[in-house]
C-alpha cells in the first residue's frame, strides 16, 4: 500500500483487509515535506490499523535528479503560476512503491487516490509501466467513497480523525504543499489565510532580508555563499520561505481526466528558484534560446502533469535543457519581505549585458546613429508593404 498517513490511505488498510482478504504492508515514500514526528505518527497509525509491516523509502534525491532539476531548467509553471508541486513526487512515490512490491513478491499493489483527480492516473501509469504483473487496487476510486464515509469507517475501526483535518486534503512534498477543500471546489471562493497557515506557519513580524542563490549550469549549488546540495537548498528555502509567507497561490486549470480543477498551494522554494533562475537566463541566453526553451518547457510540464513521465519525448527535451544550461551560472539576489519577494540583482561571468558595448537608452558604440535609422527603416518594410497591398484593393 502506497501510504502517506492521511485519510484515504489510512482508510484503505482495514478496508483492503476486510474487502479483499489481503494482509497489508505499507510503504511510505519520503519526497520531502515530512518531519521525524510525521513519520512516527504515520507508522503508529499504520500499525494501529493492523499492517504486517511498514517501511519508509527515500525518494528525495530521485525527485530532484529525475524531475525538479528539469523543472528549474525549464522554468516550468503550469498556467504561469503553479510549479507542479505534486506531479513529480507522485511519479517517484508510485515508482518506488511498485519496485518495492515486486521485490517483496507482493500479490497486489494499492494506492488511495480517488476517481476524480490527477493522482490516480499518475499512480496507474507508473505502476503499469514498472510493475505490469501486479494486480492494482484503488479502493476509494473503485467504491466511489467520500471523505465523510471514510472518516466514519475508520471511527468504527478505532481511529478517530478530527473533522477539521478531514475537511481539507493537505499534501506536503519537497517542491511544495497542495491544499484541497471546499473553497477549491468552485472557481469563486477564496481560500482563507488560516488554511494556508494550517499548511505552513508564517511570522508576520519578520524583517526584510537579502538572500543570495548561486547556480552552476542551471542547478542551485549555494545559498548565501554556503555550498549545499540542491535538495538541502530547497528544504532551507521552504523553511525560510514559509516563515515569510512566500509561495502562496491558487491554480485553476485542466485536469488529466478532462474537467477543470482548482488547487491552493504553498511553494516558496519552487517559486523563488524558478524566478531567480529565469532572471539569470535573461542575462546569459539569447532571446531565441529562451523563446524555444519556453515552448518545449510548456510541453514538458504538460506531459509531466498528465502522468506521462516515461514518454521518450521528455528525454529529448531534457537533452535540450542540458545544452541550454551550459552558460546559466551566476548569482541571483532576492529581497524577502513578508508575503512577497523581489529579484534584487543578478550577476554572471557569462553576462551578455556586460559584453555589450553600450548602455540601453543612453550610449552606443557598436553602431552609429545613421546605422540605427537605416535599421528602423528596413525593419518597417514588411508592415509598410502589407499596409500598401491592403490599400490598393
Amino acid at each position: 500500500m502506497a501510504f502517506s498517513g492521511g485519510l484515504d490511505t489510512s482508510f484503505c488498510i482495514p478496508f483492503i483487509r476486510e474487502k479483499y482478504g489481503y494482509d497489508v504492508a505499507t510503504a511510505m515514500v519520503d519526497t520531502g515535506g515530512f518531519s521525524a514526528d510525521d513519520f512516527k505518527r504515520a507508522e503508529d497509525r499504520a500499525r494501529k490499523l493492523g499492517v504486517v509491516s511498514h517501511v519508509v523509502l527515500d525518494g528525495k534525491q530521485q525527485v530532484f535528479d529525475g524531475y525538479v532539476r528539469w523543472m528549474i531548467a525549464g522554468n516550468v509553471l503550469r498556467g504561469g503560476v503553479y510549479p507542479l508541486c505534486v506531479a513529480a513526487e507522485r511519479v517517484v512515490q508510485a515508482s518506488l512503491v511498485a519496485q518495492y512490491a515486486v521485490e517483496k513478491k507482493a500479490a497486489s499493489v494499492a494506492h488511495g487516490s480517488t476517481g476524480a483527480g490527477n493522482d490516480q492516473i499518475r499512480f496507474d501509469v507508473a505502476m503499469n509501466v514498472l510493475a505490469p504483473g501486479l494486480k492494482m487496487l484503488a479502493p476509494v476510486r473503485e467504491h466511489s467513497l467520500s471523505r465523510a464515509q471514510e472518516t466514519e469507517y475508520l471511527a468504527k475501526h478505532g481511529l478517530e480523525i478530527p473533522p477539521k483535518t478531514t475537511a481539507y486534503s493537505i499534501n506536503a512534498g519537497m517542491w511544495g504543499i497542495t491544499i484541497g477543500g471546499k473553497e477549491t471546489h468552485d472557481s469563486a471562493s477564496a481560500v482563507p489565510d488560516e488554511i494556508f497557515e494550517m499548511a505552513a506557519r508564517s511570522d508576520p513580524n519578520v524583517k526584510p532580508r537579502l538572500l543570495k542563490v548561486r547556480f552552476d549550469k542551471g542547478v542551485p549549488v549555494a545559498l548565501d555563499g554556503a555550498k549545499l546540495k540542491p535538495v538541502d537548498i530547497i528544504e532551507n528555502l521552504n523553511t525560510l520561505g514559509c516563515t515569510y509567507a512566500q509561495g502562496r497561490g491558487i491554480h485553476l486549470g485542466d485536469t488529466i481526466v478532462g474537467i477543470k480543477g482548482r488547487v491552493a498551494f504553498v511553494a516558496p522554494a519552487a517559486l523563488m528558484l524558478i524566478n531567480a533562475h529565469r532572471e539569470l537566463e535573461k542575462l546569459v541566453l539569447t532571446k531565441w534560446q529562451r523563446f524555444w526553451k519556453d515552448h518545449v518547457a510548456d510541453f514538458y510540464g504538460t506531459m509531466l502533469h498528465e502522468g506521462q513521465p516515461f514518454d521518450p519525448s521528455l528525454r529529448d527535451i531534457e537533452a535540450l535543457f542540458q545544452s541550454s544550461q551550459e552558460r546559466v551560472s551566476g548569482e541571483v539576489s532576492l529581497t524577502l519581505r513578508y508575503g512577497r519577494f523581489d529579484i534584487a540583482g543578478v550577476s554572471s561571468p557569462h553576462s551578455l549585458m556586460n559584453a555589450a558595448s553600450g548602455k540601453y537608452g543612453e550610449e552606443f558604440s557598436l553602431w552609429s546613429g545613421q546605422d540605427a535609422a537605416g535599421f528602423g527603416k528596413i525593419l518597417s518594410i514588411p508592415s509598410r508593404l502589407y499596409g500598401g497591398a491592403g490599400a490598393s484593393r
